[in-house]
């Protein structure tokens, strides 16, 4: 993931620099956009066509980046979701915060097809 957003940058400097408790959330989820977020937030999450935001998990940082250690499958079923441009990794399965985002080769994923994203290859940190 390239970006961080501007929520998780500023919890992480509040928590090291301010001595300001943060916990992370129990669990992150992948996210797809047809339009992208900004470190702001916004953009255009894929709704419909059976979507919901998929957990991940990371393995142990090295190296100043870390990676996904389980595949993720997003499978459209009833309608298309369209040109996905962007991921993004939040903390809550609906509504949320934002945490980071990168944009990906955009991918046509029509009714019936599926957008894997296999093991290692979600990166956080370093690009």
């Amino acid at each position: 993931m390239a970006d961080f957003s501007d929520y998780l940058e500023n919890k992480i400097l509040d928590h090291v620099f301010r001595n300001t408790p943060y916990t992370p959330p129990a669990t992150i989820y992948l996210a797809l956009y047809t339009a992208a977020p900004t470190d702001a937030g916004g953009g255009t999450q894929v709704t419909g066509g059976g979507y919901a935001r998929k957990a991940v998990t990371f393995g142990a940082a090295a190296g100043g980046a870390m990676a996904n250690t389980n595949l993720i499958d997003f499978l459209a079923t009833g309608a298309n979701f369209g040109t996905i441009t962007h991921v993004g990794v939040f903390d809550a399965l609906t509504a949320g915060n934002l945490l980071a985002w990168k944009a990906i080769s955009s991918i046509v994923i029509n009714d019936g097809d599926t957008i894997s994203f296999p093991i290692g290859s979600i990166i956080m940190g370093q690009d």
